[in-house]
């Protein structure tokens, strides 16, 4: 009897999340930051020696791949 019981409650729960899934609101997309092609803004930052590296002054020497590493800290 408990099985039964217990079976017809796990059979509602689904059922409900199944009618109640597509009712939900779409998720709304997270802002990715700039599009491909679009220019970065000016910016300066730390590199590894603590000096104060701009992104205008790399370009001057050339192309620039910018790579950001999130540490585990953060």
């Amino acid at each position: 009897m408990k099985l039964k019981r217990l079976l017809a409650t796990l059979a509602a729960g689904w059922v409900w999340m199944a009618l109640a899934a597509p009712a939900a609101e779409p998720a709304v997309p997270e802002n990715d930051g700039l599009a491909v092609g679009q220019k970065a803004p000016a910016f300066t930052l730390k590199d590894h020696n603590d000096r104060d590296v701009s992104l205008g002054s790399l370009v001057k020497k050339g192309p620039v791949a910018l790579v950001f590493y999130r540490s585990s800290d953060w």
